[in-house]
């Protein structure tokens, strides 16, 4: 029997036939939110982002899907604990979408550093009034978490004349441009140091709430928080009560935790905080370059050859940069695709 492939996320006909054309000896069907949760329990292969609910014990205990290509770097829409435990393959789309998140976190860190919601609200009032304003240029920045978009938002901050030092799980490859790269356990050490602390690193039970009142007591006075990782990474209250309080000065998050954040939240209220609604990674190209990685890597699992940002270990939820798996942020400028 055929293997069938179902895709859910945004794409049009001419990516289904791309994918269709790079997978010949499967049947390829998309399908819309509303019906992957069923879709899902007679699907071989999954490539997508499920954003509904889904009963995936009822997937695992159906015995027919074997794996599972997420569109979305953040695994935690399909790591559950039985995905987790079962035989299913899963690869993500880490870096696919670095290039975007670098550029929104970018201009909102701009924005917050050059009091550019100040300035919309005076010109909306007609005022033409001057404002302190900050700088970008030769800041010290803190990435925790130095994957795909760590890596890629270092490439970009360093033109600023930065000094950058990141943290993560496997500290190799450090970029020259870079002055430390260390394991998590150096975070403490490095908090004091920063300017400007950003979270670029994926949500799952070791990071779920690690951001909170210790953490953000150690981080330097006047200092920016920034999150375009995932919400619960950070313990919101305590959030809350930094930045009324201090330490750090204000913050930018693109993802927040209740989200999205009810009415009335405290977040909503302070002046010093630059909101966006998750959209760090919307790009006019995300179907195509989504489709270029479902593609190639549709191409080695059918050939036998290693899977691009394969998921070594589940319970982590993200590919490792150890070796054993090639990664999409250094191998994509080599893959083609024309839709």
């Amino acid at each position: 029997m055929r293997p069938k492939i179902v895709l859910c996320f945004p794409h049009e006909e001419r990516h289904r036939q791309a994918i269709a054309a790079a997978a010949p000896w499967g049947d390829v069907v998309s399908v819309s939110q509303e019906r992957i949760a069923e879709e899902l329990l007679e699907a071989d292969i999954f490539c997508g982002h499920a954003k509904v609910p889904v009963d995936w014990d009822a997937v695992v205990k159906r015995g027919r899907l074997v794996w599972i290509q997420s569109s979305a770097a953040g695994m935690d829409h399909c790591l559950v604990p039985s995905v987790i435990a079962s035989n299913i393959v899963v690869t993500s789309a880490s870096g696919v979408l670095a290039d975007q998140v670098a550029e929104h976190t970018v201009a909102l860190i701009t924005a917050w550093l050059r009091s550019l919601p100040t300035f919309f609200w005076a010109q909306q009032r007609e005022e033409f009034v001057r404002r302190p304003t900050r700088d970008l240029h030769r800041g010290r920045i803190l990435i925790v978490g130095f994957g795909g978009v760590g890596r890629r938002l270092a490439q970009v901050l360093q033109v600023f004349k930065t000094r950058i030092s990141a943290t993560d799980l496997f500290p190799v490859d450090k970029p020259t441009y870079v002055e430390k790269l260390c394991p998590p356990e150096s975070l403490e050490e490095l908090l004091p140091e920063a300017d400007i602390t950003i979270l670029a690193l994926p949500l799952n039970d070791k990071t779920r709430g690690m951001f909170g009142r210790d953490q953000f007591a150690r981080m330097k006075s006047g200092s920016l928080f920034v999150n375009v990782a995932r919400g619960p990474i950070v313990r919101t209250d305590d959030l809350v009560d930094a930045l009324e309080k201090g330490p750090i000065a204000g913050a930018v998050l693109d993802v927040t935790d209740p989200e999205p954040l009810p009415p009335g939240h405290p977040l909503w209220r302070l002046s010093n905080v630059i909101i966006t609604p998750h959209v760090g990674a919307q790009s006019a190209t995300r179907a195509d370059d989504i489709t270029r990685l479902i593609c190639e890597n549709l191409r080695r699992w059918h050939t036998g050859q290693p899977l691009i940002n394969l998921v070594t270990d589940k319970t982590a939820g993200f590919p490792f940069r150890d070796g054993s798996t090639p990664l999409w942020i250094d191998v994509c400028d080599s893959i083609k695709g024309d839709f």
